[in-house]
């Protein structure tokens, strides 16, 4: 996350998308919904203005200025597939503004397999 107000700002909607159920399920399943970063950004609590938020998958642009832009759906869930598989990491970039403040986050995807392991035990 880059363009925040100050480095606690972009770690917290960082923290925010890395840690998005909807985000984790849309990276697993390979589907580029920008609709669920752009959701998990403003769930953070942070102030930003939606006419400079530009969201990206590795190099494809999904949205700039608020506004969802047409990109190659088929080339996007190829980099999720291939990001994730191949290289481990699947890198969301977010800008929110002009400001100095950047942050990142590490998070994972939700499989079904984790669910089903998660919910089959009892503590």
């Amino acid at each position: 996350v880059v363009g925040a107000n100050n480095e606690a700002e972009a770690a917290k909607i960082a923290r925010s998308v890395a840690s998005s159920s909807l985000v984790k399920a849309a990276v697993y399943g390979r589907d580029p919904n920008w609709g669920r970063i752009a959701c998990a950004a403003g769930y953070a609590g942070v102030p930003f203005n939606l006419n400079e938020l530009r969201i990206s998958l590795g190099d494809i642009l999904l949205m700039d200025g608020g506004q969802p832009l047409p990109f190659d759906r088929v080339a996007a869930s190829s980099y999720l597939r291939k990001a994730g598989e191949v290289h481990g990491t699947v890198e969301i970039q977010i800008s929110i503004g002009n400001g100095p403040g950047w942050g990142q986050a590490w998070g994972c995807d939700l499989s079904y397999d984790y669910v089903k392991i998660n919910a089959e035990y009892t503590t």
